[in-house]
């Protein structure tokens, strides 16, 4: 899960309450998510993790449930993004329902996406990922980006971001290109991310 970036008037992290009723909503069936399972996340030192995504060619049913149950586990583990990976699914797909630094939300999901745009000043904030729950580092972002793509029906898109948001939409992209956040570190901060990974009790060599 992204976190607060640590910038001057940047949202905090959204409130339990706030997630509360975010999955409150989703099971009412008034966002998405309703309609998804709730699947098992992957961890780091997952192969899914590390390796480039498919494109997707079948803009069909399948690919509908899965970003149905993208949201759902996105819910239930209270984070702001979700790439298809994580759960296992090696299909350019990622969702979010995430706020920017003015805390106006974003919501939605992309197919196919490419960053096209990531520019602006360069932030070193606070950033986390569901695949290494509990860990948290300082990475560099930019604070605007531009993403293109597609939805579930086959429709272009295109998806501005700025701050936290662009924070987002940075690390998702990341995830379908194979990429995590530990992967922009270098040096001390790098070798502590590595080693709490090592003992955590998630890990499968912990």
């Amino acid at each position: 899960m992204l976190l607060n970036p640590g910038t001057v008037a940047a949202p905090a992290r959204p409130s339990r309450v706030h997630q509360d009723r975010t999955l409150a909503a989703m099971r009412n069936g008034s966002i998405p998510g309703a309609r998804g399972r709730v699947r098992p996340l992957t961890c780091l030192g997952d192969a899914a993790l590390a390796a480039p995504c498919r494109e997707v060619t079948d803009f069909g049913p399948e690919l509908a449930a899965l970003v149905e149950d993208l949201f759902a586990t996105m819910y239930a583990a209270r984070g702001v993004g979700l790439a298809a990976n994580q759960v296992g699914a090696d299909l350019r797909v990622f969702v979010y329902d995430c706020p920017d630094d003015e805390d106006v939300r974003h919501l939605g999901h992309l197919v196919n996406p490419r960053l096209v745009t990531a520019d602006g000043l360069l932030f070193r904030g606070p950033e986390g990922c569901l695949s290494l729950p509990g860990i948290e580092a300082g990475v560099e972002r930019h604070d605007r980006a531009v993403v293109e793509g597609f939805t579930a029906a086959g429709e272009p898109v295109t998806v501005e971001g700025t701050g936290f948001f662009a924070r987002c939409l940075q690390h998702e992209c990341d995830h379908l290109d194979g990429r995590l956040y530990v992967d922009h570190l270098t040096g001390w901060r790098r070798r502590r991310v590595l080693g709490r990974a090592a003992r955590a009790p998630w890990n499968r060599g912990g």
